[in-house]
């Protein structure tokens, strides 16, 4: 381990919360590296979870460990896991479905139980929507830290029990391609799908080439135009739409300096899919 912990939530920084995953941390071993991913998922939206931690965990050093914490299940029956990936990192949350990008894109060796029983702060017991705290944060720290070892989690879970998501993907069609608008560059208001690069690419486009989109909510067109491609903002006028391939190496559709999301009332998840054709 390299004592780096990250947190994840949908906490917000409103309240003392954060504050409180910190301090157990540091309880466990002050001399802990923490770091946030983010605090602003949107609550409860565990999609967004699991897609944030696939967008950033890449790029953070082997041994580090993750916990993320979006939980409309908390005080349930659901699990308290800790996974480990093929990159050697480790990931700290409930079996919700947040492990479905990271299983899908980077690959998970093992997961295992949190055994609540050694691994809770102590006198949390009666404690049952605070998991953030009494379990994640401080099983991570305990991770982090190498206070206890991953088998020391507690026990093996079958990796085909894990609850996964459903992720659309991508299809071909007649002359291009269809996705999902999975997520949005929240501040800028891009649209990001799960198209990816290399299928984009297959249909044959090419830069400055002007392509036709359209975009779905439950089955009832809601935009259409040409918006051509390009390779950064700066390919377009201010105020223009621009399709480009995004840090994650999927398409998105922007409008240079402007929210694309917003100028068109566009949302994002289920229901919401998007073509790219060639003229």
């Amino acid at each position: 381990m390299n004592k780096l912990l990250v947190f994840q939530t949908d906490f917000g920084l409103d309240d003392g919360a954060i504050g409180a995953m910190e301090g157990v941390a540091f309880c466990v071993d002050i001399d802990l590296n923490i770091r946030h991913l983010t605090h602003n998922i949107p609550p409860y939206n565990i999609f967004d979870a699991s897609y944030r931690l696939n967008q950033a965990i890449s790029y953070w050093p082997e041994g580090t460990v993750f916990v993320s914490v979006v939980d409309p299940g908390v005080g349930s029956d659901r699990r308290s896991v800790v996974a480990r990936t093929k990159t050697n990192q480790y990931i700290v949350t409930p079996d919700n479905g947040t492990l479905t990008h990271i299983d899908k894109f980077v690959g998970i060796t093992e997961v295992r139980e949190i055994e609540e029983r050694t691994n809770r702060l102590k006198n949390s017991e009666h404690s049952y929507t605070f998991h953030g705290r009494d379990v994640y944060a401080y099983t991570g720290a305990r991770l982090a830290s190498e206070t206890i070892s991953f088998e020391e989690v507690g026990p093996v879970v079958d990796l085909d029990e894990i609850v996964r998501l459903e992720l659309y993907g991508c299809h071909r069609i007649e002359n291009g391609v269809m996705g999902q608008v999975d997520i949005l560059d929240v501040r800028f208001g891009s649209l990001w799908t799960s198209i990816p690069y290399e299928e984009f690419i297959n249909c044959g486009f090419s830069f400055g080439d002007d392509v036709r989109v359209e975009i779905f909510h439950n089955d009832v067109k809601v935009y259409s135009n040409m918006i051509n491609y390009g390779k950064s903002f700066a390919d377009v006028e201010i105020n223009e739409p621009l399709i480009y391939m995004n840090s994650s190496n999927h398409m998105a559709v922007a409008i240079n300096q402007g929210s694309f999301a917003r100028a068109y009332s566009i949302g994002v998840g289920t229901g919401w899919t998007i073509t790219m054709t060639k003229i």
